[in-house]
């Protein structure tokens, strides 16, 4: 029998994170564009400088409503020849609103690109807001919400963000807004938020993909370049305080047979020089499935399918003074639950110890730097990574950078600072489970005050 010879691999090729061309529409609208060759469909992120704290009082969800009606029909076209318009355009079309603010997505083929940025303008130009269809909207909004409260992973994240923030933060607040909140909402309050804050002259505009054959300048100019509003500055940002205090919050779920188990506490935003560093030592304790957190609970005790530890910006300044979210998560079973929390302070404390070792730290570099190109092959994905520079007022080439500072983080430094992310004394545990069987048993660790509130 004759054999072919094994293939080998070719020589790595050099790759770095695309760099953006800036330019500014006579609106006042910011571009960032980047020509991909050979990304056919075409990436458009619209950034609207619409932050959830500019909400009015009692109002909360007003602009996940503003947002999601913003395909809902123009001054030219009906929510249901809007949508099949962009239907014919092969386009898929989303928006959403988040703390920074709204963001409007889409993606379309490089040879439709001109009908669907029409689209996209006429909607930010001059939305509808029919009262029927705000009124539908609001009504599948509250449909949402009981199940929302009713998925353990969702009700944490709440209960954590209540726990984290003071009550006059909008980031302790659910970001689309409470039943109560969102009950009020109508098409008059809807439009009143649009007109103060939707405007060019605060906005951005991200598009990537295959460019050829395309003038942009023009395209851009004839679709978004026709979008007018007052000049206006970018709304202040709110001052951030956080307590992060230890303690425990049981949500109690009577019954339930696993707990919900989300530890968090505040950190910098990625302004910070030691972003990198955390970044690879949060990955170490709990980025993957042979990760720290993972070999002890998973795959020794048999705790969970899985627990993860993260970083995740909640809310950035340009002078580096916003707040991001340093977490673990995962569930367990109800009768293991203590047990688990005990063991996770042990690998907490044993890295604070000893140390990463020189294996983990290659490992988590090799996996978080050497997938790069393959994370970024879509238009998608570069267009939301600028998008995100964007919103957290970070330099064009922040990416690029982040990996050059991966590639020369060494171990004592990822040590320090996941060390420095979870200490013992500055971790909020919230559980969602059944309080009767998991209270007393936690309450037995020490690590912090407990407190049950009602599950919703």
């Amino acid at each position: 029998m004759t054999f072919h010879p094994q293939p080998r691999p070719g020589e790595p090729k050099p790759w770095d994170f695309p760099a953006p061309e800036r330019s500014q529409l006579p609106n006042g609208l910011t571009v960032l564009r980047s020509h991909r060759p050979g990304q056919k469909v075409v990436a458009v992120e619209v950034l609207l400088a619409a932050p959830l704290d500019a909400e009015p009082e009692g109002l909360d969800g007003v602009a996940t409503i503003m947002a999601r009606a913003l395909s809902e029909g123009t001054d030219k076209l009906t929510a249901e020849e809007f949508a099949a318009e962009m239907e014919r355009c092969g386009a898929t079309l989303d928006a959403h609103a988040d703390h920074p603010g709204v963001r409007v997505s889409l993606e379309v083929p490089a040879s439709r690109l001109d009908k669907a940025l029409g689209l996209i303008a006429d909607a930010l130009r001059a939305p509808a807001f029919p009262e029927s269809e705000i009124e539908r909207l609001v009504g599948n909004r509250l449909d949402e919400i009981p199940h929302e409260l009713a998925n353990p992973a969702r009700r944490a994240a709440m209960a954590l963000s209540k726990e984290l923030f003071p009550a006059e933060m909008r980031c302790s607040r659910p970001r689309q807004g409470s039943e109560e909140t969102v009950a009020r909402i109508d098409a008059a309050s809807v439009r009143a938020f649009y007109d103060a804050h939707v405007r060019p002259s605060t906005a951005t505009a991200v598009v990537v993909g295959d460019l050829t054959g395309i003038d942009l300048d023009a395209l851009l100019g004839s679709t978004l370049g026709e979008w007018s509003g007052k000049p206006a500055e970018r709304r202040p940002l709110p001052a951030i305080t956080a307590d992060d205090t230890a303690r425990v919050i049981i949500v109690d779920r009577p019954g339930s047979v696993q707990t919900q188990v989300l530890i968090g506490r505040t950190g910098s935003d990625r302004h910070d020089p030691v972003w990198a560093a955390q970044v690879l030592g949060t990955y170490c304790l709990g980025g993957t499935l042979t990760s720290r957190l993972d070999r002890v609970l998973r795959e020794e005790k048999g705790y969970t399918y899985g627990v993860r530890a993260f970083g995740q910006v909640l809310l950035s300044t340009p002078e580096g003074t916003g707040v991001s979210l340093l977490g673990i998560s995962g569930s367990v079973a109800t009768d293991v639950t203590a047990p688990a929390l005990a063991d996770t302070w042990q690998v907490l404390r044993t890295l604070a110890a000893e140390g990463l070792t020189d294996e983990e730290r290659d490992v988590a570099v090799q996996n978080l730097v050497g997938v790069a190109p393959l994370r970024y092959e879509t238009a998608s994905a570069v267009a939301g990574t600028f998008a995100d520079q964007v919103e957290q007022f970070l330099p064009d080439d922040f990416q690029a950078r982040l990996y050059e500072r991966l590639a020369a983080t060494g171990t004592v430094e990822a040590t320090a600072a996941a060390v420095a992310a979870f200490p013992l004394d500055r971790l909020v545990v919230v559980l969602v489970g059944d309080a009767t069987a998991i209270g007393d048993p936690v309450r037995d660790l020490g690590i912090g005050p407990v407190t049950v509130v009602t599950g919703a």
